[in-house]
């Protein structure tokens, strides 16, 4: 763990570079809500007893409802080659299954919460596109520890690599190296881990009151300080939504989120695929 201070320190170290350059005339503030929104679906299955044999699997399935809260809003500061913003991120999602021939059960679907620093500074520009090195700092953790164990999530990312950002359409696209510490277990069972991050999000106008939006992440981890068997090797997800405006900033829309992922103790992969309708309210408020 002695490695943390100094792992940090060259992160951090185009921070201090780019901040050098910022000059507070001409900036730009925004606060920037991405989205406030819920998210459900709903699968209602009838007389599902009697198809229970069925080898149809929509007749034979058991009732579901699931509902998930999002808030996903950022501090935005913009200034000529330089842009900073600082974002909380948090979801929350349950799902209600009711069997024909069993009690209601209730799982938790989706448990996030990341705050986030990030830092660009385009050092070459290409018609709307930036391009430059980027540096990022965050804290993931959930509401609820999983599974109803004793262990909530608690991780500490910083990354360096280089990204495209603020384009009409590619809003972020980065190439990075990741150092995590998790401290998720405490003791003994505290982690440090370096990996390599492609990441994106990407939003694209089809029409006047009408938006295609992506983000995601896939993370290729390469070295572990020690031996923890739940930790990963692989990590993809990936969240697509269509926004289409109802009245003023509010939007209603289909959306897909994927997430799979290879435990170190597992040969196969797991994953998570839900597919729903999403309310949101999305604006921005400039603050300069």
């Amino acid at each position: 763990m002695k490695r943390l201070p100094i792992l940090i320190c060259a992160l951090m170290t185009p921070l201090a570079a780019f901040a050098g350059d910022v000059d507070l005339e001409g900036k730009e503030l925004i606060l920037n809500i991405r989205r406030i929104g819920v998210d459900m679906s709903k699968t209602s299955v009838q007389h599902s007893s009697e198809y229970h044999a069925s080898p149809i699997s929509a007749l034979s399935a058991d009732d579901q409802e699931f509902i998930k809260g999002v808030f996903d809003t950022a501090l935005e500061y913009n200034h000529d080659r330089f842009n900073w913003d600082n974002s909380v991120f948090m979801e929350y999602g349950r799902t209600e299954v009711k069997p024909y021939n069993a009690p209601k059960t209730v799982n938790e679907s989706a448990d996030k919460i990341l705050l986030s620093s990030n830092l660009n500074y385009a050092c070459w520009d290409y018609g709307s596109f930036k391009l430059g090195p980027m540096a990022r700092s965050a804290y993931e953790t959930e509401f609820v520890p999983a599974n109803d164990s004793d262990h909530r999530l608690k991780v500490l990312r910083e990354m360096a690599g280089f990204a495209v950002f603020d384009s009409p359409i590619i809003k972020d696209l980065h190439i990075a190296g990741v150092y995590e510490y998790d401290f998720t277990y405490g003791g003994h069972r505290q982690v440090s881990k370096l990996a390599a991050e492609l990441g994106w999000r990407i939003e694209y106008a089809v029409r006047d009151g009408v938006k295609l939006s992506t983000d995601g992440y896939y993370r290729e981890y390469l070295d572990y300080s020690r031996y923890v068997e739940t930790d990963l090797k692989r990590d993809l997800s990936v969240t697509a939504r269509m926004d289409t405006n109802l009245w003023g900033d509010f939007t209603m829309g289909p959306y897909v989120q994927y997430r799979r992922a290879r435990q170190r103790n597992i040969s196969h992969y797991g994953s998570n695929l839900t597919i729903g309708i999403s309310f949101n309210y999305i604006t921005k408020f400039g603050l300069d």
